[in-house]
């Protein structure tokens, strides 16, 4: 028989005011949950309808449920070529996510040059810079080097986030030293012991940082508008905001539109839930 663990014991669980306060506790949760997905399920039940039925009738449920509906807007909007550009920007992203702010975290936290402290101070006030003041000298930068039209600067500002250096810092501070050093006297580089030892060891930070990396990107709207313009590299949110200001647009469509943003999303938190709990866990114990 498995043991459970927690502050309310299986003693206590027989107690009327034990049970009581049980009930209100899952009373308060199934109503948190029905809030927060009652969006979802109107958006999704709205995309069955057709404009006269959406723009007339009150009730959540279609009067049908015609699935050519969504394959006729997935055909218009030709979202696998969006999902693709999607994936080569979250791709990318991660990866310099990764090795950029981890390589960072890795001299800040173990390697510690003359001066590191003066940069951990600047990488935690550039915390307290609005995003969207650095916007417009990031974008006068990409334009001047002409890297425009492509995810390349996409890629590079996923690896200069002064958040995920701070999570990288944190963590590679719990890691035993004795560990590092015997791979040192292995005779290991610094860039081999950063690959070889300490991101291996650092498995749970890595998939914290990769999950925030994907879902950050994904939901990113205007760098990616601003860098890609209309050309053939839209990403999904790109390409929903510029079918969303079309004249000749209907609001069925549009609402089929925001289900096919949603959906990767949904997917990627029923998938890594548990193991995002986990992580974000033990970071914050080891941090």
């Amino acid at each position: 028989m498995k043991t459970r663990t927690g502050i309310i014991r299986d003693f206590d669980s027989k107690t009327l005011g034990v049970k009581i306060g049980l009930m209100a506790v899952y009373a308060v949760c199934g109503l948190v949950v029905v809030v927060s997905l009652f969006p979802v399920f109107w958006v999704l039940m709205a995309g069955f309808k057709d404009l006269r039925e959406y723009v007339s009738s009150t009730a959540i449920l279609p009067e049908t449920f015609n699935f050519s509906r969504y394959t006729g807007t997935w055909t218009q909007l030709n979202v696998v070529r969006n999902y693709i550009n999607s994936f080569y920007a979250i791709a990318g992203s991660v990866v310099c996510s990764l090795f950029f702010n981890g390589l960072l975290a890795y001299g800040l936290a173990i390697l510690k040059p003359r001066g590191y402290k003066t940069v951990g101070r600047l990488v935690m006030a550039s915390l307290l810079i609005p995003a969207t003041m650095s916007l417009v000298p990031l974008f006068i930068n990409i334009q001047r080097l002409n890297m425009g039209g492509f995810f390349t600067p996409l890629w590079l500002a996923a690896g200069a986030s002064a958040f995920t250096v701070i999570l990288f810092r944190q963590f590679f501070e719990s890691l035993p030293l004795s560990i590092i050093e015997a791979g040192r006297i292995d005779g290991c580089s610094q860039l081999q012991t950063f690959f070889k030892i300490v991101m291996p060891l650092s498995k749970p930070i890595c998939v914290v940082v990769t999950i925030f990396t994907i879902n950050g990107v994904w939901s990113d709207f205007l760098l990616p508008y601003l860098v890609l313009g209309h050309g053939r590299w839209q990403t999904v949110m790109v390409r929903l905001f510029i079918f969303s200001t079309q004249q000749t647009i209907n609001y069925d469509d549009l609402m089929r539109a925001v289900v096919f943003s949603m959906i990767p999303p949904i997917v990627l938190f029923f998938v890594f839930q548990k193991k995002l709990t986990e992580n974000i866990v033990t970071v914050g114990i080891k941090g």
